[in-house]
């Protein structure tokens, strides 16, 4: 063996990374459950770096790192005290995990403005994040926001809007 190759069979290169994919897979999943359904925040310390950036148009800038995911797990925590996240589909690649999700939940509580309306929702989204040394360092959110505010009542659905 040289170089940490072996002939023939799998390099520990690979079955390092192979590890480290593994384990950015099942990280994801857990912060789920236990920051935005169970409102244990300390989850967020773990997996979030200090430097963790939030790419998401439709949610307001809350910051940067641990932090800002804890003011973003009460934003929607209140707004939808009964929020259920279901993961569809997860893959991983080196240091990046795609999550296909689906959500639903009761408006009960005032969410960036809008009262609350007693409404139930269901939308679905993707999320990509990107790990580094364990910690997630980037995440891209697109999710049905169109589709929530109108099940909210919010917006009027397509095709059910008057001419004028």
């Amino acid at each position: 063996m040289t170089g940490g190759f072996r002939r023939g069979g799998i390099s520990k290169f690979s079955k390092r990374r192979t590890y480290h994919v593994r384990r950015n897979q099942k990280r994801s999943p857990p912060f789920v459950r236990r920051s935005l359904e169970q409102g244990q925040s300390a989850v967020t310390d773990e997996l979030f770096a200090p430097t963790y950036a939030h790419h998401d148009a439709s949610t307001p800038d809350v910051g940067r790192g641990p932090e800002s995911e804890k003011k973003r797990a009460v934003l929607y925590r209140n707004a939808f005290p009964d929020l259920r996240l279901t993961i569809e589909d997860i893959i991983a690649e080196g240091e990046t995990v795609m999550a296909q999700w689906s959500c639903r939940g009761t408006h009960k509580g005032n969410l960036s403005g809008i009262a609350p309306t007693g409404k139930q929702f269901t939308i679905s989204g993707v999320s990509i994040a990107r790990f580094a040394s364990g910690k997630m360092v980037e995440g891209w959110v697109n999710w049905d926001t169109l589709g929530l505010m109108q099940q909210l009542g919010v917006v009027p659905e397509l095709g059910k809007v008057k001419a004028a």
